[in-house]
């Protein structure tokens, strides 16, 4: 059976890429079963350089085909922020009603007109030997004023979706699978598939 390598240690990112690849007979495997490789600091200042960094570090270790993936939220109003800095923009030692918490904070006086805001995910996969290919996904909505819903993770109780009328941890996983920014971006890896599986051995 053919192996794909995700550069994470995300069960649900993990469980996303084995719905697609599985039909095709390709078996995912994780950080979690090269424990060797340890953490890989992302270093970079875009989504981009993130997910390569992260594909392109395990591939050649390892010497196998390498999906990395950077994704985070995008505030207008504040210049495009939390961004590449989304998972620990209330410090590295916070977690996500820190982040959140954060966030309102920095939208006090933003009127509920100025608060657009998109959720952008970026993946990166890696070819031994070979030019990295990139695919990328964006989910449009708006930041709430208070948290609602208690589904999914992150932003997602702050991000309101439009089509819906609901924030993003208020609508059903199947829902969100459809719409998010992962999902759009491995839809554009879904049409490329027959290339993909091509160079994976």
């Amino acid at each position: 059976m053919k192996k794909l390598v995700i550069a994470t240690n995300n069960i649900g990112k993990a469980r996303e890429f084995k719905k697609l690849f599985g039909a095709h007979g390709i078996e995912i495997l994780t950080l979690a079963d090269f424990p060797e490789i340890g953490e890989i600091d992302e270093t970079g200042t875009t989504f981009a350089e993130n997910a390569a960094l992260k594909a392109e570090t395990v591939a050649e270790k390892i010497g196998q085909v390498v999906i990395g993936d950077d994704s985070g939220l995008i505030v207008e109003a504040l210049n495009g922020a939390p961004g590449v800095y989304s998972a620990r923009y209330a410090g590295n030692q916070h977690n996500d009603a820190d982040n959140n918490k954060k966030l309102l904070r920095e939208l006090t006086d933003v009127p509920d007109d100025s608060r657009q805001a998109k959720f952008h995910c970026t993946l990166a996969i890696a070819f031994p030997g070979a030019p990295t290919e990139f695919f990328t996904g964006e989910c449009v909505g708006k930041i709430l004023t208070a948290p609602q819903g208690v589904n999914g993770f992150g932003y997602d109780p702050l991000f309101y979706l439009t089509e819906f009328d609901k924030s993003m941890a208020e609508i059903s996983a199947e829902q969100k699978n459809k719409i998010s920014h992962r999902a759009k971006a491995l839809e554009k890896v879904a049409k490329n598939i027959d290339q993909l599986l091509e160079k994976i051995v």
